[in-house]
């Protein structure tokens, strides 16, 4: 493994230049909430042929989460029909593998010395999705040698312990989302990881070849990570932006809004720059990964991979993301500045 570390201050100048994607990003809205609602919405797609991100949508503009998890919330129970969620896992791309429910994603990188792992479920199911699903898919968990860990709740980072003591895989997490997993009273039924690998701004996990690029975009959580690398398909490099916290359950007021959209901001450039033509993610239904994949098996020859959106999508999709936080962000700002006046 190699590492490589970038201060957050190198790429914020990218912002500047994001080229080509940057027409489907700009904040053209009416600075109101009612606009940037409507501009969250319309950049969802999907009536000129384009995908649709309808449930990113919904999660951001319609209904947004609007507080944190609680370090004493109650731990998560165990149902004993989870199993009825449990999607057949399925071989994404030559050398990419997804395992999950209709709702959340885990995702495997194969490479010539192991597999690099994206977020491992919750603790009830990593055993039999990952492991298991790994094994149903002909690969070996015991080769998984980096677990990269999104961020540190429950459905993300539920398993990593299981992978870490079972088969001694590596554990990447932000600095503060391993603090998350400390202070955690309930999270943790069967015992947390080890503080392991702490990820820092622009490490790179390298094996086998293949290079995952990290960068640290605190706002869904203090320590939430992104990526930047490639997949193949029939041959066919593509690069991948795995978006690594979305929804705005965390503190609500202005500071905490400001966080979150310059992390989005950056990423949105970083996934221009990189020419990202796939945007991929822990939550099924904001890329519809359950579904579309699925459709590869009535995939003609000749035809695009259901998962490669193209450059312009991508960027609409951090669009949604970008124009419905402000929305939330001007509604907070209003009824501070209506607090402040009363309290004159």
């Amino acid at each position: 493994m190699h590492m490589s570390t970038c201060g957050f201050l190198c790429t914020v100048g990218a912002l500047a230049v994001m080229g080509t994607a940057d027409a489907q990003t700009s904040r053209t809205a009416p600075d109101s909430i009612e606009g940037h609602l409507a501009a969250g919405k319309n950049a969802a797609g999907g009536r000129d042929n384009t995908p649709d991100f309808y449930g990113l949508v919904t999660a951001l503009c319609v209904a947004p989460l609007n507080a944190p998890v609680r370090p004493d919330a109650p731990a998560p129970r165990k149902n004993p029909n989870r199993a009825s969620t449990y999607l057949e896992p399925k071989k994404a791309f030559d050398d990419l593998y997804w395992m999950g429910t209709a709702s959340r994603s885990t995702w495997a990188l194969t490479t010539s010395e192991g597999i690099i792992l994206y977020d491992t479920q919750s603790v009830y199911d990593a055993e039999d999705v990952i492991a298991g699903g790994l094994k149903k898919l002909g690969l070996d968990p015991a080769k998984v040698k980096y677990v990269i860990v999104s961020h540190a709740h429950e459905n993300e980072v539920g398993g990593a312990k299981f992978m870490q003591e079972r088969y001694g895989a590596h554990i990447v997490m932000g600095a503060g989302d391993w603090d998350m997993v400390e202070e955690s009273v309930n999270g943790f039924p069967n015992g947390k990881p080890k503080r392991d690998m702490v990820a820092t701004d622009g490490m790179t996990i390298v094996l086998g070849g293949r290079t995952v690029t990290l960068y640290l975009m605190p706002g869904h959580t203090p320590g939430t990570i992104s990526g930047i690398f490639q997949v193949h398909d029939h041959g066919k490099p593509l690069t991948v932006a795995y978006s690594g916290g979305t929804e705005f359950n965390f503190v609500n007021d202005v500071p905490h809004f400001d966080t979150y959209l310059a992390s989005e901001r950056r990423f949105a450039s970083i996934a221009a720059s990189a020419g990202a033509t796939i945007i991929m993610g822990n939550q099924s239904q904001f890329d519809s990964a359950a579904g579309k994949l699925r459709m590869l098996a009535d995939r003609r020859a000749g035809e695009g991979h259901p998962l490669d959106v193209g450059v312009a999508a991508v960027a609409r999709y951090f669009k949604i993301e970008d124009e419905c936080a402000q929305a939330v962000r001007l509604r907070l700002a209003a009824g501070q500045q209506e607090a402040t006046q009363r309290g004159r």
